[in-house]
């Protein structure tokens, strides 16, 4: 049987997912639009997820438009300060470069202006991605709010082996997937039936936070951002249209569910090489 946790971590975990059209590798007018979508939504949620290089649109070109990483670089500030104006932790990712080096750098903000960060391991050949960027090596769990929350990126939606939930002590690694895109609308379909299998094999809450609007290469984003239960079910989705809604996870429905059906203590072990 799963482990459950104790009564002080049984609390919800409200969350905001920000669906923009993202301004061409404009940092500057990328960072100024999204603050005025966040600071006009709901002001009461505890994270808000922006999609997959929200600053840029997703370039090949870092050189260009890639950050040097710094604790005080543009859009890191930028995400501390909208984190501790609404008391909520904020993710989404953006290109960086350290050590002569380009990623596709995940950064997970604190309230308290603290910060985690995941480099996206699987980088998306078939655009290039991989001669632009270095892959990461190492997934990112948070624990915040009672939650353990792993946060992946885009193409990493289409391996599930690493985005596999495991058992620590008989209790689940992680309670909330999330993935940040930017995923065409040509291969809409495929998003949305991948994050419903995530839910299904890792029995959590999933979240896609993509984009809308057309890039620079003519490639078309129709939203489609989702929030889906531990049992596959859909919870909400937002299509073709800018906007940020909000949605509380249920911590209690998530562990009963747990507990009723505990799949996961029967998973297969493995090793990531």
């Amino acid at each position: 049987m799963l482990g459950i946790k104790k009564s002080n971590d049984m609390d919800d975990l409200k969350i905001s997912v920000v669906q923009p059209d993202v301004h061409w590798e404009n940092r500057s007018a990328n960072l100024e639009y999204l603050g005025k979508m966040i600071e006009q939504s709901d002001k009461k949620s505890d994270l808000i997820i922006l999609p997959e290089m929200f600053t840029t649109g997703f370039s090949m070109n870092p050189v260009k438009v890639a950050e040097s990483f710094h604790p005080d670089m543009e859009s890191l500030v930028w995400m501390r300060k909208i984190a501790a104006t609404m008391d909520a932790a904020i993710v989404g990712s953006i290109s960086t470069e350290e050590e002569q080096k380009y990623y596709n750098r995940l950064f997970w903000v604190f309230p308290d202006g603290t910060f985690k960060y995941y480099d996206k391991r699987h980088l998306f050949s078939f655009a290039g991605e991989d001669a632009a960027y270095s892959p990461g090596a190492e997934k990112l769990i948070v624990e915040f709010r009672g939650w353990s929350i792993c946060p992946l990126i885009c193409y990493d939606l289409r391996f599930p082996v690493w985005s596999r939930n495991s058992l620590i002590n008989k209790i689940p690694e992680y309670d909330l997937l999330i993935y940040v895109a930017n995923w065409p609308e040509v291969r809409r379909e495929p998003w949305m039936r991948l994050l419903h299998a995530r839910a299904i094999e890792n029995q959590c809450y999933v979240v896609g936070s993509n984009r809308i609007g057309e890039d620079a290469n003519a490639i078309s984003y129709s939203g489609d951002s989702l929030i889906i239960d531990p049992k596959g079910d859909l919870i909400y989705s937002l299509q073709d249209e800018e906007a940020v809604f909000s949605i509380n996870l249920s911590r209690s429905e998530l562990e009963n569910f747990r507990h009723k059906f505990p799949v996961l203590k029967d998973a297969d072990s493995f090793e990531i090489e």
